[in-house]
């Protein structure tokens, strides 16, 4: 239920509501290249980029550690 009624149509969520789902425990894991370089970002729901690591594995023992559930985005 988004919006206090259950057919709220999900094509309409703002942003804001969109990056508050989850509240702030879910991060978002997608591979990237930086300066040529094959990497694992990090991003918080809201797209901040919250750390760049060099496994997908790495990624996931981060947000883990600091009590995040990883999605991955491909």
């Amino acid at each position: 239920m988004i919006g206090g009624t259950k057919d709220t149509d999900i094509r309409l969520i703002t942003p804001e509501v969109l990056a508050n789902l989850g509240g702030g425990v879910l991060v978002y894991v997608k591979p990237v290249t930086v300066e040529g370089k094959d990497v694992v970002a990090v991003h918080g729901a809201d797209g901040a980029l919250l750390a760049l690591l060099e496994t997908r594995d790495l990624a996931f023992a981060a947000a883990l550690q600091y009590e995040m559930q990883p999605l991955s985005v491909h």
